[in-house]
């Protein structure tokens, strides 16, 4: 059954035309073979930036100057069976002009991923900055509405001289009340409903205790 379907899927697309490959989605792609070899950039730009700080440090200069004398020296006082790079020094030339041309890439790389950190860091530092101004406007603004509800406040101040008013105000009334007569005043005692001290009442029985 499976040949004869194929014989009319083929008939279906043409008789003369091709059989095309099917590419499936569910499947990932065989690897491409490359003629270059494949390396880890970033390994790479770590390993260059190691080789750039070394270049850049007063140990390189001591040796590569410690190696350039001895090599001049040996090549000059040496037996001349043992020299291997007589005057005027082409191979010493020649070493240094290599060195030359890979330690300048390698330094370039390494200041390319540097600035690309600068950039990180720039960016991380301006949202940071940003978060900072929005954190404070919104402090200030909590302060202002905090002055604002405080000048609504009573204060210790405020109660006191209010009190002072309010008892300044009744000494007043008192003194004015002062110069009325008996029954401008109010009872002097409590439970003393007819305006006189319990002391001034006949202590004999009264008309009403019969």
């Amino acid at each position: 059954m499976a040949p004869e379907r194929e014989t009319r899927e083929r008939a279906a697309g043409g008789a003369g035309a091709p059989a095309r490959s099917r590419l499936r989605l569910d499947q990932p792609q065989p690897p491409r073979r490359r003629l270059l070899p494949e390396y880890d950039p970033e390994a790479f730009g770590r390993l260059s930036e190691r080789i750039a700080r070394f270049l850049g440090t007063g140990r390189f200069i001591v040796w590569m100057t410690f190696v350039i004398i001895l090599w001049v020296v040996w090549n000059v006082s040496a037996p001349r069976d043992l020299r291997f790079d007589n005057y005027p020094f082409i191979f010493l030339t020649l070493m240094l002009s290599l060195q030359a041309s890979y330690a300048a890439p390698l330094i370039l790389l390494a200041q390319n991923r540097q600035d690309d950190r600068d950039k990180v860091n720039l960016e991380q530092d301006r949202k940071q900055n940003e978060r900072s101004i929005a954190d404070t406007e919104y402090l200030t603004r909590e302060i202002a509405a905090l002055r604002v509800g405080l000048g609504e406040v009573a204060t210790r101040d405020w109660i006191r001289s209010e009190l002072e008013d309010l008892v300044k105000e009744l000494e007043e009334r008192r003194r004015d009340g002062d110069g009325g007569g008996p029954a401008d005043r109010p009872f002097d005692r409590p439970g003393d409903r007819r305006g006189v001290f319990p002391a001034d009442h006949p202590r004999g029985r009264d008309v009403d205790d019969r």
